[in-house]
């Protein structure tokens, strides 16, 4: 089984960060990512709103880092976490971050695109020249 996702969005709210009693800290953000998509005659765009998981130094970071309209990538895995309230039984998916990375700009410096433009995505580490990014 593969269980994988990357989504690239703008934080809807700034991030919450708690700690478990164990100590260890857990950050949860909210994205938005939005698709363009032909209809009909014209274009339409779809937004997803999507709940993430940070644990660790990385929620921290991201905690200390990332804030309301700024852009991130999300790499992890799909989780869905159920629960019962007044004896319903609730469930929703959420995305449990392995890696976040911080792009540049927010919603006020990105592009048509929604992700800020080609150059906004450093190039990945232990590259070299002869690489074309």
């Amino acid at each position: 089984m593969y269980n994988k996702v990357i989504l690239i969005g703008n934080l809807t709210k700034d991030p919450e960060l708690r700690y478990t009693p164990q100590g260890t800290p857990v950050c949860t953000i909210r994205l938005a990512s939005s698709t363009k998509f032909k209809s009909g005659d014209g274009m339409k765009e779809e937004t997803l709103f999507i709940d993430c998981v940070v644990w660790g130094k990385q929620g921290e970071s991201v905690a200390q880092y990332l804030a309301k309209g700024k852009t991130a990538l999300v790499e992890g895995r799909l989780q869905e976490r159920k629960w019962e309230t007044d004896g319903q039984q609730r469930s929703k998916f959420e995305i449990v971050a392995q890696t976040v990375r911080f792009l540049s700009g927010g919603k006020k410096e990105s592009s048509s695109e929604g992700y800020g433009g080609e150059g906004d995505f450093p190039a990945p580490e232990g590259t070299t020249d002869l690489e074309p990014f």
